[in-house]
């Protein structure tokens, strides 16, 4: 199996697993021949211990190679980079990251469009002024960045006066 399906194996692998986790009922096993053709082929360096792999783990490769044959190639693309990155942090980095997605999962769908379009805007942002940004964020105390953050969520203030035309 080349470099690429293997990293690709362990990347389903782990993605999946982290939704697996959650789950309280026990997943049925797959048995390698149901695995199709192009399955088998991304799977093949587990192929030889398949059977003694946790049925929720064959679960979750199967899946991921599935979502992998579908993937367009730029998709493909930037999954492996993802991989990449995942792969080069530290096991705090990861365990922050972890903690991040759990908390994420757990918002509300206003929630998580709220954060999404906040995001989208702070991406927009030239880099400099992006930059700029997460030093302020960085230098800030625990207190000061939840004041800010409960300052954000507050709805505007409406306007009492009448304006002026002008």
């Amino acid at each position: 199996m080349n470099k690429r399906a293997w990293i690709l194996a362990a990347w389903c692998a782990l993605g999946a697993l982290s939704v697996r986790a959650e789950e309280p009922e026990p997943m049925p096993g797959i048995e390698w021949e149901m695995l199709d053709e192009g399955e088998q082929q991304l799977l093949e360096s587990q192929k030889d211990n398949w059977d003694e792999l946790p049925p929720g783990r064959q679960q979750a490769m199967a899946e991921g190679a599935e979502r992998w044959l579908s993937m367009a190639p730029e998709e493909r693309k930037t999954a492996q980079q993802r991989w990449r990155k995942w792969r080069e942090l530290t096991p705090e980095q990861r365990k922050r990251l972890r903690e991040r997605w759990k908390r994420f999962r757990d918002l509300t769908p206003e929630q998580k469009d709220r954060l999404r379009a906040v995001y989208r805007r702070f991406q927009a942002l030239p880099a400099a002024q992006r930059e700029e940004l997460r030093r302020r964020w960085y230098q800030m105390t625990p207190e000061e960045r939840r004041r800010a953050i409960d300052r954000r969520q507050q709805p505007a203030p409406t306007r009492t006066t009448p304006r002026r035309p002008g």
